[in-house]
């Protein structure tokens, strides 16, 4: 079985709908009982609360299902999970200082090394724009998705 957290800073857009979007495709292609997904912050502001609610209205219209509430990201949880997976240069940055040996800082992995585009380096906090800032997110976290399950499955070498 696969463990998959998936970090942004606040952890109520990126993270719960990169969780959301990741749970959905593993759901349609029947994987559920292969993986253990979830998301976590690298800031407390949210801890406790649903995702921020125009990213709930963008994925409800794709019908995926953001299931989180907000917490942080916990030094445990860099041993428990295979894979940390974060949206940005800065939740790396933050990220990086909880492994202590060299197995845990292999697993910290930025979500767009998984994207099919080329160029793209990370996933952009949608908070302060407009609601077609949460639908691009949604575009960009759905094609990292693809391929971090590609990589998951072995299909993929990177």
């Amino acid at each position: 079985m696969k463990k998959i957290l998936f970090v942004c800073l606040g952890n109520i857009c990126r993270s719960p709908a990169a969780e959301g979007v990741f749970l959905d495709l593993i759901k349609k292609k029947n994987l559920e009982k292969q993986f253990i997904v979830d998301s976590a912050g690298t800031g407390d502001w949210h801890i406790g609360e649903r995702p921020d609610k125009r990213m709930l209205q963008a994925a409800e219209k794709r019908n995926v299902e953001l299931p989180s509430n907000a917490r942080q990201i916990r030094q445990e949880d860099i041993e428990h999970f295979d894979l940390i997976i974060v949206m940005d240069n800065s939740n790396f940055k933050n990220v990086y200082p909880l492994a202590s040996t060299e197995v845990q800082k292999r697993k910290i992995r930025k979500f767009t090394e998984f994207a099919s585009q080329r160029g793209v380096d990370i996933v952009p906090d949608p908070y302060f724009g407009g609601q077609e800032g949460f639908e691009q997110v949604l575009d960009l976290v759905t094609d990292c998705s693809e391929g971090l399950l590609k990589y998951c499955l072995g299909f993929d070498e990177k």
